[in-house]
């Protein structure tokens, strides 16, 4: 009995290393873009007297993860001593020591040189194709014309070969903050170029690609998006767990978050020290809540209302995105003003879909206040083999907002049938007034 014991702690003891040790790869995976990731490729386009000329082009393939305002910066460590003469649509942060060059000055001469994009509205002469939008780069699903960016750049003190050279290494990409993992630089097929009339075909003389994933537990130590729920069924309304994004305590860290009902609140907004996200004052403390309600029932359809809320007096939201899993999306039957398109991150299973505002519309979501908000509505067509509004099935199974996997209330707080009748069909009620009514007029002329 005793090494029966022994073994079941041991056996306990070893499930919980598990657990712990695979906690962030889970994190890092994303189901529903398992394939996701930011591509990097540099394409050695000609060999200088002392280097090569290469366009670095950066391809969002996440479906729905952008880069925000104020855009990408990415990194890396020269293997050698090379120097950067020049670049175009995009420049390093720092020159750094170019006191051994005399006459012409390199753009940088930094070991870890950090670029950044060129703003829009650079004049002509320094941009190149895919350049100057301040570092934004949006998502691959929601506007591919739009998912990658370039800058070119003319190595110094490097090799003149494909022998020679020496591929850069620790690459580090922000966007704009942390969370961001880079492998190593692989050298790959060279690229090849198809000219506008598509009678010629060019390529690079030298190619190599870094691969960077994304993972929201580097990027974030708190969550930054909840969900709450409700239903036309069910007087509760379910709030976002309490401090889902970190608890309001301006006793102790003041200005941790605004009262909406402060006098000259835009003054005081605007006079807040930092450059952190300033929250009003809830009491689960996100920037985002995303709020559910299951609003009407139909003979052969249900409808659901979404809204997006921005809580955060710093941040507007520009192109924003949301991901819904649910397993009624494969009868989506119609949507008012937002965008829609279906994701199938395995064969077979569609249950996933991506939302997203209309052009000049309500792509825009504002920061907190009065217009802060955007929202529409769904209309599913009803199987009979898997409908109900039993046990929380109406409501998602997971949302993104923006990429980022957003807190979910726990299952047994959502609203569910009353229980004056547990077994109850609402479905099924719809179908039965009308006879029941036949049968009370047939009683009263009895």
């Amino acid at each position: 009995m005793e090494s029966l014991s022994k073994l079941s702690g041991l056996t306990l003891l070893l499930l919980f290393l598990l657990s712990c040790s695979t906690f962030t790869s889970i994190e890092a995976y994303d189901a529903l873009d398992p394939n996701g990731n930011v591509t990097i490729k540099w394409d050695v386009i000609s060999w200088t007297p002392d280097g090569y000329v290469a366009v670095v082009t950066m391809f969002n393939f996440q479906q729905y993860r952008h880069i925000q305002a104020p855009g990408w910066t990415l990194g890396w460590t020269w293997a050698k001593k090379e120097v950067i003469w020049t670049m175009m649509g995009g420049q390093t942060t720092e020159q750094g020591d170019c006191s051994r060059y005399k006459g012409n000055t390199p753009h940088c001469c930094k070991k870890d040189p950090t670029v950044v994009d060129l703003l829009p509205g650079t004049p002509y002469n320094q941009q190149i194709a895919n350049c100057c939008k301040g570092g934004v780069i949006s998502s691959w699903a929601q506007d591919p014309a739009n998912a990658a960016s370039s800058f070119q750049v003319s190595v110094g003190a490097a090799g003149t070969s494909n022998k020679t050279v020496r591929l850069p290494k620790n690459f580090t990409l922000k966007a704009p903050g942390p969370g961001y993992t880079c492998g190593p630089a692989k050298i790959v097929k060279p690229t090849k170029y198809v000219s506008a009339d598509k009678r010629r075909v060019t390529q690079a003389l030298m190619t190599w690609n870094v691969t960077c994933t994304y993972s929201q537990f580097l990027a974030q130590k708190t969550p930054s998006c909840c969900v709450s729920l409700s239903s036309f069924y069910n007087d509760t309304i379910v709030n976002c767990p309490t401090c889902t994004c970190g608890c309001k305590n301006n006793a102790t860290d003041p200005g941790s978050c605004i009262d909406p009902n402060t006098p000259h609140l835009q003054s005081v907004v605007s006079g807040a020290p930092g450059n952190q996200p300033l929250v009003q004052c809830t009491s689960h403390m996100c920037p985002i809540r995303v709020h559910w309600h299951v609003k009407l029932n139909y003979k052969e359809y249900w409808r659901v209302k979404i809204t997006i809320t921005n809580f955060n007096y710093r941040m507007n939201y520009s192109q924003w995105n949301l991901v819904v899993q649910h397993p009624n999306f494969d009868n989506l039957t119609k949507l008012f003003s937002f965008n829609y398109k279906s994701l199938t991150p395995y064969a077979g299973l569609n249950d996933t879909a991506m939302l997203w505002g209309v052009k000049f519309y309500n792509d825009f979501l504002s920061e907190a206040g009065p217009f802060g908000n955007v929202q529409s509505e769904l209309l599913f067509q009803k199987d009979k083999s898997t409908f109900t509004f039993e046990k929380g099935w109406a409501f998602p199974r997971r949302i993104y907002f923006n990429g980022d996997n957003c807190v979910m209330p726990p299952p047994d707080a959502y609203p569910w049938l009353p229980n004056s009748s547990p077994q109850l069909n609402v479905a099924k009620l719809i179908h039965f007034t009308p006879m029941l009514a036949s049968i009370l007029l047939l009683f009263l002329h009895i």
